[in-house]
């Protein structure tokens, strides 16, 4: 059972503040309600009895807001190649509340559009995921939506360059290529 003034997170949706509990008749039947405030001014209203069922829980602590930054900062994890699949599977995911989770999907996916680009659906996803990430960093860590939104987009664009050169090195390793790269010819000279 939540009270007032809780910070929570309601999955697909973010993390909000439960500002009233008030009970309403819907359909002439009366419920209790959390009467939960999102960013953006969204207001949402949870019956109070499913609330659990759905996945409404407390945001993170401190501590684990930085374990989950931290998942920004690792290589992605493997996708289906297939755009409807891996968006299947992420709607999942993202279905479970676990913020570690949705952080995956927000570096998976920002790592995804940098190399080849998103369907169009998947960039929804990726703004979505990344509202939701953002909102419960921002109660968690008690800083301005600016600021933790800059956080989230160094550390995955630190992360992909740094996994990035790392798997050029590879691949320039695998092919037998030398590190100074002095055994490739640099000027195209036709033949006549």
């Amino acid at each position: 059972m939540f009270k007032v003034g809780d910070k929570i997170v309601y999955p697909m949706h973010g993390a909000g503040v439960i500002e009233t509990i008030e009970e309403r008749a819907i359909l002439d039947e009366k419920q209790s309600y959390y009467i939960i405030k999102m960013p953006g001014e969204v207001k949402v209203m949870v019956p109070t009895s499913k609330a659990e069922e759905i996945g409404v829980r407390n945001i993170i602590d401190k501590e684990t807001a930085g374990k989950v930054i931290n998942v920004l900062e690792q290589d992605s994890t493997e996708m289906s190649l297939k755009w409807n699949k891996r968006y299947r599977d992420n709607v999942e995911r993202m279905k479970s509340g676990d913020i570690f989770e949705v952080a995956d999907i927000v570096r998976n996916l920002t790592f995804k559009q940098k190399e080849k680009g998103l369907s169009t659906t998947e960039k929804k996803m990726l703004v979505n995921a990344k509202q939701i990430l953002v909102s419960e960093l921002v109660l968690a860590e008690s800083k301005d939506k600016d600021e933790v939104e800059e956080l989230v987009n160094d550390k995955i664009n630190t992360s992909f360059q740094m996994h990035e050169l790392s798997a050029t090195e590879n691949l320039q390793k695998a092919v037998g290529m030398e590190e100074d790269n002095s055994n490739i010819v640099k000027k195209f000279i036709p033949a006549n």
